[in-house]
């Protein structure tokens, strides 16, 4: 069992970016989790290459709609905290061995809190299935293998519409297949990082 190391900064902040730059996380473990060599798991793989030879992060701007993604989820995180009584943690990053996650929120001693603003009519869609969407399974499990933790709240969220919360529990199985994914990922990795510092003894 690995350390945890949990970062405390403000995520989107330079320290932030430092912390998290060629590190695997589980926002990306879906893409990490693609078959074979797809497009989107080998631009991953060579952004997080281009961070480690580079020391710079590939992801340093904000778009209106990531700047207005953020107010609704801190809009969603209050409600959330009000329905249940509760205290969401804020952390930066945590990393745990070879890999880390940017969570929306600690929860007591076992529990996370992932939250995602849905347009209006996925978020009913989302409301209707009363399931996890399966394209946030990798990013709720990943946070689950990361932490160590028990279970993760996941929250989709707009405006005058029922804040929807589906609870995840750890799925070992899974956890263990995408455990390997990212070990193989992470070999893949080094062995780009290598090749290119060896063109560059060479040049």
């Amino acid at each position: 069992m690995s350390a945890i190391t949990i970062i405390d900064c403000e995520q989107g902040s330079p320290e932030w970016f430092i912390a998290k730059l060629g590190i695997p996380s589980a926002s990306n473990f879906g893409d990490i989790l693609a078959k074979g060599e797809g497009k989107t798991r080998r631009s991953y793989l060579l952004k997080l290459a281009g961070e480690i030879l580079t020391g710079d992060p590939t992801e340093n701007f904000t778009t209106p709609a990531m700047d207005r993604g953020k107010v609704m989820e801190a809009e969603a995180r209050n409600l959330y905290a009000f329905m249940f009584s509760t205290t969401p943690q804020r952390v930066g990053f945590i990393r745990n061995g070879n890999c880390g996650c940017s969570p929306d929120s600690l929860l007591e001693t076992n529990g996370g809190l992932e939250i995602k603003t849905k347009r209006s009519d996925l978020l009913i869609d989302v409301i209707i299935s009363d399931r996890l969407p399966p394209e946030h399974v990798p990013q709720c499990q990943g946070f689950l293998k990361v932490t160590e933790r028990e279970w993760v709240d996941f929250v989709a969220y707009w405006p005058r519409l029922p804040l929807f919360v589906k609870r995840v529990y750890r799925d070992e199985k899974y956890i263990a297949h995408l455990s390997e994914a990212i070990d193989r990922f992470n070999e893949e990795l080094q062995m780009v990082v290598e090749h290119i510092r060896r063109c560059g003894e060479a040049a």
